[in-house]
């Protein structure tokens, strides 16, 4: 089941309620209907579609759900993740502060703040010539802080600047 069909099944309030007070304990459905305040006509019918659906089980002991299906659900519909690097333990930094291709916060521990100004600066030519404005533009794409990314390229001495140009050492 995809996390259509889950989200499709559990779309209508009757099933969803009915699906929560099985997950709750219910197991027939004079006690879902208790547990709920559903009619039971609205009751049977919502077991059947989550029964069809493949939500809950129903047996000799009653009813129950299989939570199971969501983790599912979302391993089956997630993409696959490109390394950021090749390299395992960088990689885990670059995964931890990136997301998206933006840069969602800082690291507070330098060597951590190293990777992912070493990844940053990927982004420039080598020995370009780039002006200031030229920088922040492509700093921003990264974060809304384009100057402290760029102060913390130049102190890395990843970027070099003279006269407000910048130029990529390495």
């Amino acid at each position: 089941m995809n996390a259509d069909q889950l989200c499709g099944l559990l779309a209508e309030p009757s099933r969803l309620r009915t699906y929560s007070a099985i997950v709750l304990g219910a197991s027939t459905p004079e006690q879902v209907a208790g547990s709920t305040g559903l009619a039971a006509p609205v009751v049977v019918k919502a077991l059947q579609r989550l029964t069809k659906g493949g939500l809950i089980e129903a047996s000799r002991d009653g009813f129950t759900a299989d939570a199971g299906v969501f983790k599912t659900a979302v391993r089956e519909n997630r993409p696959e993740r490109v390394p950021l690097d090749p390299d395992p333990a960088r990689d885990n930094v670059l995964q931890s502060f990136i997301r998206d291709g933006r840069l969602t916060h800082f690291p507070t521990y330098p060597d951590k703040y190293q990777v992912v100004l070493e990844y940053l600066v990927q982004s420039f030519e080598v020995g370009r010539e780039y002006p200031e404005t030229e920088v922040n533009e492509l700093l921003n794409r990264w974060h809304p802080d384009h100057a402290a990314l760029r102060r913390g390229l130049v102190d890395a001495r990843l970027l070099r600047r003279e006269n407000s140009i910048y130029t990529r050492t390495k």
